[in-house]
């Protein structure tokens, strides 16, 4: 029997540009979205927190169920329904944006921060977590004169809804320089991101002092939250690049089965990912704890790799289809590895030593060979598509906007990348850009904010 938690009547006072007007946060419940879903057949049940301000929304958008509990696989399944009214909560030990269900849309940008000082610094940090506290839990925005530029943007109409938004926010190798006296709190496996020997890095498209992932169900809503960022972060921030990306919407149908959503190559993209469920496992492969070599401040933070991966789509489509599921090592309709018959059945290389069935440099065996040494390696992922227009060759520039998370930057991504150097799959891909960040911690409440701990481990 599923259960879900009596919406929260309380009404917290709205954010605007103060870090101590931000909204309390709200607890999750034990509702399993997906599972409700599927056996309801509800494709637009409303999942959200009741956080609006009062008398700032219209009648029927005042009453919203909580958001769900973050389960196994919905951090890369496919998204199930777009509710405008589903909201995350913000303050917490982690960010958000991490283990929450991915949303239909993504966003990575990055900028160079423009701040004179550490003063300056920390109110930037102190901007970002407003805006963001406020962003995530919707509301209005208060009335000027006309005479003046709006407070808003108004893309969103005058009242702005959650939609799912989650905006996380992490710190890049650069920012650990000499500028704001940071140099000696920089975390342990942070650092600039170097190119790998299928890479063709566009410096452009690379690197960054800060970096913030925008994750909601529909792109104006992630649209909207960059450009109230900048609006509120004059001579503070300056866009260096970004990326968005969108996964398929998949609405609960009868018999379907749960799955990872496709990339543009047409295979499942997330099987195997790590289990959200499983905390100790989280602890041990996301989040920073004490068993791990990094400054105290760190506790609670994750490394966050961030990819920008062109697909040659025109090639890929005229490779025969048993020489595709060879490269991948699953089967392209039902994301199956060689060795089963579904999705999330366990490759059996055990039984396979000499790559009969799955070949020794198929994809899915390099990445995660599935041996106790390798254990420690995995990441947990996070991937967008991407489509970028038209190449001047006539080619189309797709491709994925590969995102993941780890408690250890070298264990994790690039120990798997070392990996797949000279894997068949090379042929028909080629990173780009993209870079490595860290996650600062959450915010515990509306007195904290974004880097506080950073900031006074450097006092």
């Amino acid at each position: 029997m599923t259960h879900f938690n009596r919406p929260s009547h309380r009404a917290p006072r709205c954010p605007f540009s103060a870090v101590d007007e931000t909204t309390r946060s709200t607890d999750e419940t034990s509702m399993d979205r997906r599972h409700f879903l599927r056996h309801a057949g509800l494709s637009g049940l409303g999942l959200g927190l009741a956080g609006l301000c009062p008398g700032q929304v219209h009648a029927q958008l005042q009453t919203r169920t909580q958001a769900p509990t973050h389960r196994g696989q919905e951090v890369t399944s496919a998204p199930l329904t777009q509710d405008a009214q589903l909201a995350y909560p913000f303050h917490g030990r982690h960010q958000q944006g991490i283990v929450t269900p991915r949303q239909a849309t993504g966003m990575v940008v990055a900028f160079d921060v423009l701040a004179r000082d550490r003063d300056d610094l920390e109110k930037l940090l102190k901007i970002l977590t407003a805006r963001i506290t406020f962003l995530t839990r919707g509301g209005e925005y208060p009335q000027r004169d006309p005479r003046y530029p709006p407070p808003d943007s108004g893309i969103l109409g005058p009242s702005v809804p959650p939609d799912g938004l989650t905006v996380t926010l992490a710190l890049g190798d650069s920012l650990f320089d000499e500028r704001y006296g940071l140099a000696d709190a920089r975390p342990r496996h942070l650092q600039r991101m170097t190119g790998f020997p299928n890479d063709a890095l566009d410096a452009a498209r690379c690197h960054g002092d800060l970096a913030l992932q925008f994750c909601a169900n529909t792109a104006d809503t992630h649209y909207h939250a960059l450009r109230d960022i900048i609006k509120h972060t004059p001579g503070l921030l300056m866009v260096r690049w970004k990326q968005e990306g969108t996964v398929p919407l998949l609405p609960p149908a009868p018999g379907d089965v749960e799955g990872s959503a496709r990339n543009f190559l047409g295979f499942r993209d997330g099987s195997a990912n790590p289990s959200i469920e499983d905390e100790a496992l989280m602890d041990a492969l996301v989040w920073i704890g004490e068993a791990h070599d990094e400054p105290a401040w760190a506790r609670g933070g994750s490394y966050m790799a961030v990819r920008i991966i062109r697909n040659f789509v025109e090639r890929w489509d005229r490779t025969p289809l048993h020489e595709q599921e060879s490269i991948f090592g699953r089967r392209k309709m039902s994301g199956a590895p060689l060795s089963g018959s579904r999705e999330q059945d366990i490759p059996d290389y055990a039984s396979d030593p000499e790559g009969r069935i799955t070949p020794l440099d198929a994809h899915i065996r390099l990445a995660n060979p599935r041996t106790p040494e390798t254990e420690n390696n995995r990441i947990l992922r996070r991937p967008f598509n991407y489509s970028n227009g038209v190449e001047r060759n006539g080619q189309l520039d797709m491709g994925l906007l590969f995102i993941c998370f780890q408690a250890d930057l070298d264990a994790g991504f690039i120990s798997v990348q070392k990996r797949l150097n000279g894997e068949p799959l090379e042929e028909y891909i080629k990173p780009v850009g993209g870079g490595y960040f860290f996650v600062l911690p959450g915010a515990i409440d509306d007195r904290d904010f974004l880097g506080r701990r950073l900031l006074e481990a450097t006092a």
